[in-house]
Parts: C-alpha cells; structure tokens; sequence
C-alpha cells in the first residue's frame, strides 16, 4: 500500500482513536469523571493533529499541483475526520453540561 491510500488509513486510524476518545470522555464526565474527561479530549486531541496533518499533507499536494486521485478510501477517511471532529464538539458540550450538573448538585446538597 502506498501514496494516496496510506495517508488515507493515517488518517482513518489517527481521527478513529480521536473519536474513541471524545466518546470515552462523554461517558466518563457522565461517571461524574470530570478531570478524567478532560483528559480524554486532550488525548484524543493528540490523536486527531495526527490525522489532520496527514489530511494536510494531501491539500498541500493537490496545492501545488500533484495529482490527488479521489477513491472511495480517501472519501471515507475525509468522512471520518468530520466525524471525530463533530464528535469532539459535542464531547465537549456534554462535559460542560455534566459538569454544571455536578456543580450545582453540590450547592443543593
């Protein structure tokens, strides 16, 4: 496997990581985990640079005019950086929410 289709699979495994990350993180801030929860999206921010950097190293080919052949590979690992990408927004939302939730939990109580 070479070229297009490796940097593909970069990507598939660095944004998949991320986004088993983001997800571990919501159920952990629903454990009430929150400190464990931020580093979980730290993690799986690591994970996601990796794949965005090989994303860019295929712009920046087609930037200077390298041929960059789109197949089905290359649009599911474009897919799937979306996904992680999405999925580490809504992470955080619910991190935010669950940590609101315990703080006033604690007022009340």
């Amino acid at each position: 496997m070479e070229g297009i289709e490796l940097v593909a699979f970069q990507i598939i495994a660095s944004v998949g990581s991320a986004r088993s990350s983001y997800i571990e993180a919501i159920q952990a801030a629903k454990q009430g985990q929150i400190d464990r929860a931020k580093e979980l999206i730290a993690d799986g921010e690591k994970q996601f640079i990796q794949g965005h950097h090989a994303h860019a190293s295929l712009i920046q080919k087609e930037a200077s005019n390298e041929s960059v052949t789109l197949n089905l590979i290359l649009m599911h690992a474009e897919d799937q950086l979306m996904s992680a990408e999405g999925f580490k927004t809504i992470a955080e939302e619910f991190i935010d929410v669950y940590e609101r939730f315990e703080k006033l939990e604690q007022k009340v109580l």
